[in-house]
């Protein structure tokens, strides 16, 4: 009996260790996970607006390299616009580090969104 003396407190400190570290991990990693949701809609909404407003490509990337920095898109991001069957469509990449102590995590952002049929004018 006295060997196990102890053994539920390190299980504790163990699991109190591993804990922190998850929520160490998630308070770095969630608000990027956001910034590139939102920044998804944005880029939507972009491509929506250009076709339903008669603006071309070239618009949206302006539009979007304005709205960039509101969601921590980096200066060096990559816009890709193109009109494809009456339709703007935009492909932004872009790779955003996340500093953990001892190892950085580079989130990798490649989306491209397309305008509606909706919208199309024929």
């Amino acid at each position: 009996m006295q060997n196990e003396q102890g053994g539920a407190r390190l299980k504790f400190i163990a699991f109190i260790a591993v804990f922190a570290v998850i929520l160490y991990v998630g308070y770095m990693y969630i608000p990027v996970a956001i910034d590139a949701y939102y920044f998804k809609d944005v880029m939507q909404n972009k491509v929506d607006l250009a076709v339903a407003q008669g603006y071309d490509g070239n618009w949206v990337r302006d539009q979007l390299a304005k709205s960039g920095p509101e969601y921590h898109v980096p200066a060096e991001a990559i816009i890709t616009p193109s009109t494809k069957e009456n339709r703007v469509v935009v492909r932004v990449q872009f790779i955003r580090p996340i500093s953990f102590p001892g190892y950085t995590y580079n989130y990798e952002f490649d989306h491209t969104a397309q305008s509606t049929a909706f919208f199309n004018v024929r």
